[in-house]
């Protein structure tokens, strides 16, 4: 059953309830109106009677002169019990006595006083009893009986009774249309909402938006609500789509840039396994008196020993840089899954300067220039010592590898609550359109693909550890001139030196 249907019984059901009840209300208060006016008339006319008479049983005045009083609707019966226990009619009124008419009358011991409604001749008659006594004793000798004819009062109560049933029913169905319809005008957003949903499951219309008619109301609320849900839901599905893509070209990079080295070396074994393979052959054909082959001739032990140390020295080489490229993965795995870093104050001053004595070891052809570092002085940042030695040498490493001539600066400056480790160069620098690329992972710039040696993942991981710390790079670079790379740290605690005056 669906809720159109269902708030449409229930608000029938309701009216129904509600249409009996007044109903019920209305019936009773003019029912119990015309009767209670009836019994006050025939009390009053059984009172007049009464007090006209002067001796019982001729003397009795049977034609009420009470106001009001109307001969033909209204009859008396005078009843005598002094004879017999049945009783027998002693008098009638004028108008009873013309039609014939007697009113039905109990036996003596069941005489009370009271109202009762009976049937004279398929005529209802509303009639009043009252008992008629020896003075001074309960003895019934008498009873007097007023009764008013009720036929239009019954068909009255008949037509009203009609009149609510019919006003009922046609009010209670035509209450059930308009519950139809407006419950159906009122669903009407729901259902809306239904087809949109429905649509949007099959994933083909994710920018669907539900039209909203009145924010104000509970349906416009729902509908606002659902709209802020789905946009919140296309955002999610695109990121997710944008890190599906990323994956698979990282998978792509990762697959090609290990794929190199292990050619290297698959290559350079290959080589080593012939050159020593054709030695043995060579000394077998020897000893056996048979000619040796011309490549077996032609390299001498000492060509073998400088070919076969030129190859290990080629695969140390790839082995080591697909350490390195493991090693880089790993990180990049580790920002993927949400790695927490220990962190605690680190002071700034004697990091940078480890960083600087180690990066003076490494290969390069610029000058190395250490300075000025004198705004680090006293300055803690929050964060992991490792993690940030690792960031200041991909800089470092950054400007040697892209530097071949001129000079690679370490220096430090301070911007209110931050400090600024900036590693600059004269080296090939970058063009504006490239710089917002650089920290995507294994993106290489164009100039230096095929030049230099490197996966492109560096940065990436500075920008990651970047990240955690709740530091920003800053980037200033310039084709042909150069680059600055700055890392504005959060300084969390300053103690400066004293010094003597």
């Amino acid at each position: 059953m669906s809720i159109r249907l269902r708030l449409t019984l229930w608000y029938s059901g309701l009216l129904a309830v509600a249409l009996i009840a007044f109903g019920l209300i209305i019936y009773n208060i003019i029912y119990h109106n015309t009767i209670n006016e009836l019994r006050d008339r025939l009390v009053q006319i059984a009172n007049r009677v009464e007090a006209s008479g002067s001796g019982f049983t001729k003397e009795f005045n049977l034609n009420s002169s009470a106001p009001g009083f109307d001969a033909s609707l209204v009859g008396i019966q005078l009843v005598d019990y002094t004879g017999r226990r049945a009783g027998i009619v002693a008098g009638k009124s004028s108008n009873i006595m013309r039609s014939n008419l007697t009113f039905p009358y109990p036996d003596q011991e069941q005489v009370r006083r009271g109202f009762v409604t009976k049937q004279v001749e398929d005529t209802p008659f509303y009639i009043y009893e009252q008992p008629i006594t020896i003075k001074g004793t309960d003895t019934v000798i008498g009873l007097l009986q007023v009764g008013s004819l009720v036929r239009s009062e019954y068909a009255l109560f008949a037509q009203l009774r009609s009149i609510l049933w019919i006003a009922g029913s046609l009010g209670l169905i035509a209450a059930f249309l308009l519950g139809m319809f407006l419950s159906r005008k009122a669903l009407m957003p729901i259902n809306r909402v239904t087809e949109a949903a429905e649509r949007i499951r099959s994933g083909s219309e994710l920018s669907l938006r539900i039209p909203r008619e009145k924010p104000n109301d509970e349906i416009g609320r729902l509908t606002d609500t659902l709209n802020a849900m789905l946009s919140g839901v296309e955002r999610a599905y695109n990121h997710l789509e944008d890190l599906n893509a990323v994956q698979r070209r990282f998978v792509s990079d990762a697959s090609h840039e290990l794929r190199t080295p292990l050619t290297t070396i698959r290559g350079n074994v290959d080589l080593l396994e012939k050159i020593w393979l054709s030695s043995e052959r060579g000394s077998e054909e020897s000893s056996d008196g048979r000619e040796m082959s011309p490549v077996t001739n032609a390299l001498t032990d000492a060509d073998k020993r400088a070919m076969s140390l030129e190859s290990i020295r080629d695969i140390a080489d790839e082995a080591r840089r697909m350490s390195g490229l493991v090693n880089d993965l790993l990180s990049l795995a580790r920002a993927d899954s949400g790695y927490a870093m220990d962190m605690e104050n680190v002071a700034l001053g004697p990091l940078t300067e480890e960083a600087a004595r180690r990066a003076a070891f490494l290969p390069r052809h610029a000058e190395w220039i250490v300075g000025p570092l004198e705004a680090l002085q006293g300055v803690e940042v929050k964060g992991n010592r490792d993690y940030l030695l690792q960031l200041l040498f991909i800089l470092i490493e950054n400007g040697f590898k892209y530097t071949p001539s001129g000079a690679v600066r370490l220096s430090a400056a301070r911007k209110e609550e931050y400090v600024g480790l900036s590693v600059s160069d004269s080296g090939i620098g970058i063009s504006a359109e490239e710089v917002p690329h650089i920290f995507e992972r294994f993106y290489r710039v164009d100039v230096s693909r095929g030049e230099t040696l490197g996966t492109g993942l560096g940065l990436s991981i500075a920008k990651w550890i970047a990240d955690m710390h709740q530091a920003r790079f800053e980037v200033m670079s310039q084709p042909g001139e150069g680059s600055i790379f700055t890392l504005w740290l959060p300084v969390v605690k300053e103690t400066r030196s004293m010094k003597p005056d």
